[in-house]
């Protein structure tokens, strides 16, 4: 940014040079705004870097169109090129709009929605792209997107300029019209419409193509990103465990990103996001000032009939005043949707949930004849989403009222004023129609938040739902290196070892204390205790996702620890996928599966690896947890802990699986969490969880002989 606030400071002060000589004090203005707008652009290289790139588009056509300007001042501007030549308002305008990025930038709530856009903008993944007809490349992902912003900012101010030469395109046919000047009719259609329609038309089909493919890029990024933050070091889990926890994180990752971005739009329905609003604000500004010239212009020696008062820019001052009323208004009654939306979302995402939960659970609810308990919590919780639905409606419906009110008078202000002037034959048609159209515009553009209020508030709520994940991920991330403290020994020393350590709930309450404990290789052990007494969080802290506690755990260099919960994660797909998950399909030989299939008596599946189906439901509880040591067959870990992962199994099949294990995977060591004392017995070390003050300790129980 540097050397653009340079260059933009040097054009302010050749701006400033013949102004300050022929004392035109009023010209100075263009090269004082060029200054105050060189020190913005250079105090912008600490801001967002997507609003970084909108301050750098309005800079660079600040020097490009204002020295286009000071040529024409000095007369070498061609003639030809006259009609062409770049008022003086155009560069104080794209000098306003840097002062003006910069400016907002520095707003808490802005800092808020482009902490999340900004992680895109400084991208540094190196990317292919083509552009026809020209060959691939290689370019950075940020500065890719950064290209597209300029062009679709640079279109769209393109298409605000065809629309104001459409305008006076308006005055001149319909006075045309009213003169019934044949000759000028046709020129100004064919020759002025015509090409310009067309034109515009082109812009706005190649400005959909370049939005669309920036905003599935974006969202491509942004959904990666915070998938992979969510995953990173178990900070899924951790946001499991923290107080008011981040509801519905799959919503936010799969609506709420597509929202943030274009407000969940693919064309078919009504949306806006950052982009939207970003570009749209753009437009709307630069349709502002570019109308608001030429309404000043039109009415700027507006004399009352009969009263010989003048009123410069009088209609200018009409919608100034118009539409800040009705912005106020809007405001004041449409305030309480952005909360109301906000709670929208989390009741949808609930009630979307708990359907999801049933479908998963559909056996266990049958089982239990649960059906008409689900029907209350589910028509509880639709009933809570209808409340806030009808809640939200009335809201709108006022401010409805009124926008509807407020456009349906628009149209009618602009005649209702110039009317008088029109009878007294002081203008002409044209000159009626061409200020009404310029009044709408600028009526528009000044009352965009009551347009778009409603947006508005939807918006603001994605936001906000957005930035509580991203908090949330922040302190999961700074519960990773909570809890016992995870040392790794020389590989050599063959065992694991606990030093005083001590586990707590989330709510603090301490829950287990181990003073000292090693975990020899190759000698398995039973862990029991009272339900409730902390054996599972045991096998969380050792396995390294607890983050609730301290002391050390150390375990040997480059061993593998697999932990088996109770109810074993079984992903959607194929059979193949979910006996050999977590490693990435063909990892292991099909014949290996269907040998460890066999193993854990599912032999009658092996002949179905291809088949897809939700396995979490096709299989009984006992399957599953088969299928959970078909796997540790498979991965063949150095230390396996088992937390009751046989419990769905009979005795008999219980001490067959231990066999298997005992003989498939004779390096690995075993430790397991039971409560019968078949397990037990399967054991040749027994650890106990005894009550002491408030908690439980582990010790050392009685010898188990090898069976």
């Amino acid at each position: 940014m540097k050397p653009l606030s340079i260059a933009v400071a040097l054009f302010g002060l050749a701006a400033l040079v013949q102004p300050a000589l022929q004392m035109d004090f009023p010209a100075m203005a263009l090269g004082v705004v060029a200054l105050i707008c060189a020190a913005t652009t250079f105090r912008s290289a600490g801001i967002s870097s997507f609003l970084k790139i909108f301050v750098g588009v309005f800079s660079t056509e600040t020097v490009a169109f204002g020295t286009a300007h000071l040529v024409a001042r000095a007369g070498l501007w061609p003639p030809t090129l006259a009609p062409e030549t770049p008022p003086e308002s155009l560069a104080l305008t794209v000098a306003i709009f840097s002062i003006l990025v910069y400016v907002v930038a520095q707003f808490p709530t802005v800092a808020q929605i482009t902490r999340i856009a900004d992680r895109y903008f400084k991208a540094g993944e190196t990317v292919r792209v083509r552009l026809w007809p020209f060959p691939a490349y290689a370019a950075m992902e940020r500065r890719l997107a950064a290209a597209m912003v300029v062009f679709l900012v640079v279109i769209n101010q393109a298409e605000v300029a065809i629309t104001v030469r459409l305008n006076f395109f308006n005055r001149a046919w319909f006075d045309a019209i009213q003169t019934r000047n044949e000759a000028v009719f046709w020129h100004e259609l064919l020759l002025v419409f015509t090409p310009y329609a067309f034109t515009y038309v082109a812009m706005t089909v190649i400005e959909f193509f370049v939005q669309s493919i920036l905003v599935i890029r974006w969202r491509t990024w942004l959904t990666d990103h915070f998938v992979s933050r969510w995953l990173n070091r178990h900070n899924h889990y951790r946001i499991s465990l923290v107080e008011g926890q981040t509801d519905n994180p799959d919503q936010r990752i799969s609506e709420d990103i597509f929202r943030f971005i274009n407000g969940g739009s693919d064309g078919s329905n009504a949306g806006y996001g950052l982009y939207d609003f970003s570009i749209l604000l753009i437009s709307t500004v630069t349709t502002l000032v570019s109308f608001s010239v030429v309404l000043w212009d039109l009415s700027e020696s507006f004399t009352f009939p009969g009263a010989g008062i003048v009123v410069p820019g009088f209609l200018f001052w009409v919608a100034l005043i118009y539409a800040a009323l009705g912005t106020v208004i809007t405001h004041l009654i449409g305030r309480p949707l952005i909360g109301l939306y906000f709670q929208r979302q989390h009741m949808e995402a609930d009630f979307r949930f708990s359907l999801a939960r049933l479908r998963e659970y559909t056996e266990q609810v049958a089982l239990l004849n649960g059906e008409e308990a689900e029907k209350t919590i589910l028509g509880r919780r639709f009933a809570a989403l209808v409340a806030n639905y009808l809640t939200v409606i009335f809201r709108r419906m006022r401010v409805t009222a009124f926008t509807q009110m407020f456009g349906q008078l628009s149209p009618v202000i602009p005649f209702v004023f110039t009317a008088p002037f029109y009878f007294a034959r002081k203008i002409e048609l044209g000159t009626m129609t061409q200020t009404a159209q310029a009044f709408g515009q600028v009526s528009n553009a000044l009352t965009f938040f009551v347009n778009y209020y409603t947006y508005l508030a939807s918006f603001k709520s994605v936001v906000d739902r957005l930035n509580s994940f991203d908090s949330a991920i922040d302190h999961a991330q700074a519960l990773a290196e909570a809890g016992p403290a995870q040392a790794i020994v020389a590989a050599s020393a063959g065992a694991i070892g606990l030093e005083d350590v001590r586990l707590s709930l989330p709510d603090r309450r301490e829950i287990v204390e181990v003073e000292q404990l090693t975990l020899k290789q190759g000698e398995n052990v039973a862990v029991t205790g009272p339900s409730g007494s902390g054996k599972s969080t045991l096998f969380r802290a050792i396995s390294g996702v607890w983050p609730y506690g301290e002391g050390r755990i150390s375990k040997p260099a480059g061993v593998q620890v697999m932990v088996a919960p109770p109810k074993p994660y079984i992903p959607i797909g194929t059979l193949r996928s979910a006996v050999t998950y977590p490693a990435v399909p063909g990892t292991y030989p099909d014949e290996d599966i269907r040998v460890a299939l066999t193993d854990v008596r599912l032999g009658h599946l092996a002949g179905a690896l291809d088949h897809e189906d939700v396995w979490s439901q096709r299989l009984s509880s006992g399957e599953q947890q088969r299928l959970a040591l078909a796997r540790a067959l498979l991965m063949r870990p150095d230390w396996l802990f088992l937390d009751e992962s046989t419990s769905a199994v009979d005795e008999k099949m219980e001490a067959e699986l231990y066999d298997v294990l005992a003989r498939r995977l004779s390096a690995t060591t075993i430790v397991s969490i039971g409560h019968r004392s078949a397990v037990v017995a399967l054991h040749r070390r027994r650890l106990v969880m005894e009550p002491e003050a408030g908690r439980f300790m582990l010790l050392e129980g009685a010898k188990v002989e090898e069976g």
